[in-house]
């Protein structure tokens, strides 16, 4: 876990890919927990205790959130409330973002 104030994106897909998981755990600080995230063909999550925001480093697709669908691609911003049922769909191979979960559990208000 890293205590540095920057991280790379080249470095946090080098953790990743190192660790051999879809996401790996970068940084806590109070409740912001940072996280890289790249899905193997399918997503696979669950919802979450905690608000979640998505910032895409490379790729593209679609979202589903709460029964909406959009589109995304690099430089993009999702919100995802807490327990709120959502997932990446129909998306590219290179598809890498941040993970940014925050506030308490249950989300904020």
């Amino acid at each position: 876990m890293s205590n540095d104030i920057k991280i790379s994106a080249v470095e946090a897909l080098q953790k990743l890919k190192e660790s051999g998981n879809e996401f790996i755990s970068l940084f806590k600080h109070g409740t912001l927990e940072v996280e890289v995230y790249r899905p193997d063909k399918t997503d696979k999550q669950q919802p979450h205790d905690k608000d979640e925001v998505y910032i895409i480093i490379s790729g593209e697709g679609n979202f589903y959130c709460e029964g909406r669908s959009v589109s995304f691609k690099q430089g993009d911003f999702l919100f995802v409330p807490a327990h709120a049922e959502h997932r990446f769909i129909s998306f590219t191979e290179d598809l890498l973002t941040w993970v940014f979960f925050y506030g308490p559990s249950s989300g904020e208000k």
